[in-house]
């Protein structure tokens, strides 16, 4: 079993910056994939960032792209979401999850992920 949890979220102002961080227990995590995803009010839940096991794949949604960057500690067992240039529509709960499938690639569907945090708020006010 894995558990995550996130943890780094809060209140900004416009084009200012967060990072958020999510710790992983469990049997694995060194060799899976991680996403950030995120839902705000009256949406679907929607694709921020993916890294692969190694760190060498690191898809973005255009929507941060240049702003957001991914990165992760296998040591530690955690996954970062840097989050800079922030703007009100940034505004969401963010969610980490795991891949438990074994593989290169950092997937940007939901349906590949297993394991969900409990997220955590991020209010970005303009």
């Amino acid at each position: 079993q894995v558990q995550l949890v996130e943890s780094g979220g809060g209140l900004v102002q416009a084009g200012g910056s967060l990072r958020l961080s999510c710790a992983a227990s469990g049997r694995t995590f060194s060799r899976n994939a991680m996403g950030w995803f995120r839902q705000a009010p009256g949406k679907e839940r929607e694709f921020v960032a993916a890294i692969n096991w190694s760190g060498s794949n690191t898809p973005y949604a255009d929507s941060v792209k240049g702003r957001f960057t991914i990165s992760r500690d296998n040591a530690k067992r955690t996954v970062a979401l840097q989050m800079n240039s922030l703007k009100p529509e940034d505004t969401a709960v963010y969610y980490c999850a795991l891949d438990p499938v074994v593989g290169w690639g950092g997937p940007i569907e939901e349906s590949e992920y297993d394991y969900w945090g409990q997220g955590t708020q991020v209010t970005v006010s303009s």
